[in-house]
């Protein structure tokens, strides 16, 4: 079996708006990053892991966490509007025409999801390195609630089994690709998907918490500290 380049890249920009250098904010003494960084490098199938900000204060702390920071990001691809695709496809490229290293599996992480587990995200890369037709392998929550879309005034349940009994009704998988996932880096470079069509779900049943404002980070604090199941996620 050829061996695979297997790269994190991790998306840090400045400019945060809801939470104003939220990147680096300590959590319990620790720079929120740290909470990406750290499990990133426990999973032994990653080979890199690289940090892409357009903030020299951002590429400092990733760089003494143990990250690589080989490029600072230009700005056409650190705006409010950039998106994920936008940013990792530069950063893909760049490792090409400046290292000639070529990415076959990128693993893509978001900061502001805790918590992450080393374990997942190694089975996410697995997936992919056992299995040449799969595109993408990501964390899912299985959740059994009902949830519904509105069309032209119309309802519409889109969970299936909704009359069923909790215990013998079907979850859907919530989408958390951001507490790890596992994609065809050629996918980003061609068609700017982070996810392809042929995908491997790895089921969560951990709490997740999304860090955008105070609250979040207040209630983040408040579960580390206080709920003795979460304490292993801290630094």
């Amino acid at each position: 079996m050829t061996k695979k380049n297997v790269a994190a890249i991790i998306l840090a920009r400045g400019g945060s708006k809801g939470l104003p250098g939220k990147n680096i904010k300590p959590l319990l003494g620790h720079p929120l990053m740290e909470y990406t960084i750290k499990p990133a490098r426990q999973v032994r199938l990653i080979d890199r892991v690289i940090v892409s900000t357009d903030d020299t204060e951002i590429a400092a702390v990733a760089k003494s966490l143990g990250a690589e920071v080989p490029f600072i990001r230009p700005a056409e691809v650190a705006q409010d509007n950039t998106t994920s695709e936008a940013s990792i496809k530069h950063a893909l490229l760049w490792l090409q025409k400046n290292e000639n290293y070529r990415v076959d599996i990128l693993v893509y992480l978001q900061i502001p999801d805790l918590f992450k587990q080393p374990e997942l995200i190694e089975q996410a890369v697995r997936a992919l390195i056992d299995d040449d037709s799969i595109d993408s392998a990501f964390v899912g929550y299985p959740d059994k609630k009902n949830y519904w879309k509105k069309e032209e005034g119309t309802y519409t349940c889109l969970t299936p089994g909704k009359h069923m009994s909790r215990q013998l009704k079907p979850p859907v998988l919530r989408e958390d690709t951001g507490l790890g996932c596992a994609t065809r880096a050629r996918l980003l470079i061609e068609e700017e998907r982070r996810l392809g069509d042929k995908v491997v779900i790895i089921p969560n049943n951990e709490l997740l918490i999304d860090i955008h404002d105070d609250f979040d980070f207040w209630f983040a604090e408040k579960v580390l500290q206080e709920r003795p199941e979460f304490q292993k996620y801290r630094l």
